[in-house]
């Protein structure tokens, strides 16, 4: 039962779900424990950042309308 407690888990913080919205899910009421034992499985952000950014600064192009990125 932990390991399937612990994969949804997972699969909703991969997915981006809030820690707050986690915490309520699993029945925890410190949003703060939710982070401390599920943290791990959080995806780093860096990759996300740089491409927000990147995305804000792009000059508009005919391949930002269609959804491809051009190469650097």
């Amino acid at each position: 039962m932990h390991a399937l407690r612990h994969y949804f888990a997972s699969v909703l913080l991969d997915a981006g779900e809030s820690v707050k919205a986690l915490a309520e899910y699993l029945g925890h009421q410190d949003p703060g424990y939710t982070l401390r034992t599920y943290t791990h499985l959080m995806p780093g952000s860096d990759g996300r950042t740089r491409k927000a950014i990147d995305a804000a600064f792009r000059p508009e192009g005919p391949d930002d309308r269609t959804g491809t990125e051009q190469a650097p």
